[in-house]
């Protein structure tokens, strides 16, 4: 790939980001580890703990950790690809299609409390339930959908780096994942969750740079109104296919809705098959996980929206000002499909400050989820493939050591795969758009295997594979058939992949409803409730059980379902939070309520930003006016703003009280009192 239209920083700049910004992160999870591993009971030390954060983390730590994990290099890079390619409508519905996962898998969050409440990973629940030859043919979805994820980010980071500084894409291809794998190693699950939540601050600090700037500063653009007539005058010269009058300022885009389509479809696959989301399900508490995801959704809805209304928008906007790297001549489709969009616009808009503040941007975008990917695989290599089948009685000791040692060997194989896409000539859209359809069959039978006791083991087999052989027969099929050739370029266009797409998906769907109908088996989720019943590792507590003012105190939060104050607990804290965990857990209709709201929230939002919001504007041919898109970037701002509170804002209020132990915990302990905690 060609670098020289938009190189503006020298190459030491890629080194230093890449090497040296991944390390810092490593160091500060020594930090973080030592402390945690002191002054709580929470150790770094047990494989419960490393995995799954001993199942006590709070909402806006995890909510922030969905952020994180949601927020990859191509939701950067690919919504303002589309921005570019198909104006507002783009943004929106790389948005909209991308969070009804998120706030959907609620739902799959809290019947994992209810229904398997003490397992590991997503695969554990398939093998107890379904058996050996299912979990197989699950596995392989699972590891299609991390390599997937995992060499996506590298490839579309690399991308990225390489046209800002030109530094060498295979070497930023294997340098990005060094550093992440050593503080993931480091500091296992409940460290990533830290590390997540300060690269989501940065994220946040940044947009709202960009936006700021963009919209109220910027010389070249400086306000929405003037920002309005350069995408009118961009729509004159290069008017949009399938837009109503070829506008950059409408909903009415019929490829703007075919991807937003594809998104849903796509995106389904990526959450319900990506155990990096089942993780932060089973890591939350019992009282908190579906508000977790609903707040998680919301705020992650504001990253594409935001970002690329700005950024993907500006590269219209200013396509023609001497200014941008690619002048007189527009970007080809191949450098705006490798996500290069977000790039061009913010070396026009920033110069240097735009290309490094985008570098460090993607930096965080790519290494957070990255994170989320490498813990997540971790753990299926650890608890599905070495515990289940090579030693099943293996220790906590040994299972953290082959959890180390997965770590690092998935960060080497998403390099290898982004390596192999690299030199093919496979790029991030093409990729993005393709993923869907070979993992979407398996979407619904996952989910039914948590929340529907009528799925049988031949429905979830059938539903998995034959969606895949519908999905890829109705790819290739269609591209046969509308462009007469099988190339990647025909492969990677819109109507290949949305057939593909729906078919996998809607496919799998039919028959493992159809073949759980036809020879019914009801499942008992005793169960899926027993699995690791005897076996977890969790961190010793007293024998004694609280006192009665004690449990009084916590009957009252479990009925308010309040949080406690404190963070990362101290033992005595710890026990406390323990029984309420038990306590709530134990109530079957805690967890009942719990879904009623999971569902209604879902439901209903996924109802407004999918149909009630798009779809008058579309049916209408509606083209924005001056003051109706002065409103919409309004909005985008406002949106950034409340998903900054919700991510940065919640998960420090939440451990307020924590804060001020520590330090007084610390001055004693300096001070010559032996405070230890999960050593």
């Amino acid at each position: 790939m060609s670098s020289s239209g938009s190189t503006t920083l020298p190459v030491g700049a890629g080194y230093g980001v890449v090497v040296g910004v991944g390390f810092f992160f490593a160091f500060v999870m020594i930090g973080v580890s030592f402390l945690q591993n002191r002054y709580t009971l929470y150790s770094t030390k047990q494989s419960e703990e490393f995995n799954t954060a001993s199942r006590s983390v709070k909402p806006g730590l995890i909510a922030s950790g969905i952020v994180s994990a949601w927020t990859w290099a191509a939701t950067l890079l690919q919504s303002s690809t589309v921005a570019y390619e198909y104006g507002v409508a783009g943004p929106f519905w790389y948005a909209a299609g991308a969070t009804v996962q998120i706030l959907m898998f609620s739902i799959l969050a809290c019947k994992v409390k209810q229904n398997a409440p003490r397992c590991h990973t997503y695969l554990e629940i398939i093998f107890a339930r379904y058996g050996v030859a299912t979990h197989l043919i699950f596995m392989f979805f699972a590891f299609v959908t991390n390599i997937l994820v995992g060499s996506q980010l590298l490839l579309g980071g690399s991308a990225v780096v390489t046209s800002l500084t030109g530094m060498n894409v295979y070497a930023a291809i294997f340098l990005i994942p060094i550093g992440v794998c050593a503080y993931v190693i480091l500091g296992g699950l409940r460290a990533t969750f830290l590390c997540d939540y300060s690269h989501t601050l940065i994220l946040m600090i940044i947009i709202l740079y960009f936006m700021f700037n963009a919209y109220a500063i910027s010389p070249l653009i400086g306000s929405p109104s003037e920002m309005y007539d350069l995408l009118k005058a961009a729509a004159i010269k290069r008017p949009v296919a399938g837009n109503k009058d070829g506008s950059y300022l409408t909903l009415k885009s019929n490829y703007a809705l075919v991807f937003g389509v594809i998104q849903l479809c796509s995106g389904s696959g990526t959450v319900f098959l990506d155990q990096a989301y089942w993780q932060r399900a089973i890591a939350s508490r019992p009282t908190t996980a579906v508000r977790a995801y609903i707040l998680g959704g919301l705020a992650w809805f504001a990253i594409p929206f935001g970002f690329a209304t700005t950024l993907g928008l500006s590269a219209v906007a200013l396509t023609d000002n001497p200014r941008f790297p690619t002048y007189p001549k527009t970007p080809t489709s191949a450098e705006i499909s490798a996500g290069l969009a977000a790039a061009y616009s913010a070396s026009t808009l920033l110069g240097k400050g735009g290309a490094v503040a985008l570098l460090i941007v993607l930096f965080m975008a790519v290494t957070s989820c990255a994170s989320a990917e490498l813990i997540a695989v971790s753990s299926l290599l650890t608890f599905d493939v070495y515990k289940t089948y090579f030693k099943p009685k293996a220790k906590p000791s040994q299972l953290i050591f082959v959890s180390h040692v997965m770590i690092c060997v998935f960060g080497l194989t998403m390099a290898v795969f982004a390596c192999i896409w690299n030199v093919i000539g496979i790029d991030l859209g093409w990729l993005f758009l393709v993923m869907g359809l070979l993992i979407g069959g398996a979407v619904f039978p996952a989910a039914f295997a948590i929340t529907w006791k009528g799925q049988t083991k031949a429905g979830a087999i059938s539903g998995c594979l034959g969606g895949l052989a519908a999905g890829l027969i109705a790819w290739l099929v269609t591209a046969k058939q509308y462009y007469g050739k099988l190339t990647v370029e025909t492969t990677g266009l819109e109507y290949p992949t949305l057939a593909g797409n729906l078919a996998a998906i809607m496919t799998g769907l039919i028959i493992s409803v159809v073949f759980s109908l036809v020879k019914p088996q009801p499942f008992d989720w005793e169960v899926t409730r027993s699995i690791n019943a005897s076996a977890i590792d969790r961190p010793t507590l007293s024998a004694s059980p609280p006192n009665a003012s004690d449990s009084e105190k916590e009957k009252e939060r479990i009925e308010g379902l309040e949080p406690i104050d404190r963070g990362l607990p101290t033992a005595q804290d710890e026990e406390k939070e323990m029984h309420l965990d038990i306590a709530v857990a134990n109530e079957p209709s805690k967890l009942r309520a719990a879904f009623k709201v999971a569902c209604i929230a879902s439901f209903i939002l996924t109802f407004i930003m999918d149909f009630l919001i798009p779809m008058p504007m579309f049916f209408s041919h509606y083209v924005f006016s001056k003051g109706f898109f002065t409103a919409w970037v309004v909005i985008s701002f406002i949106w950034v703003f409340c998903s900054s509170a919700i991510s940065t804002i919640l998960p420090i209020w939440e451990t307020k009280g924590f804060f001020k132990e520590l330090v007084v915990e610390i001055g004693q302990d300096l001070r010559g009192r032996k405070k230890t905690g999960g050593e």
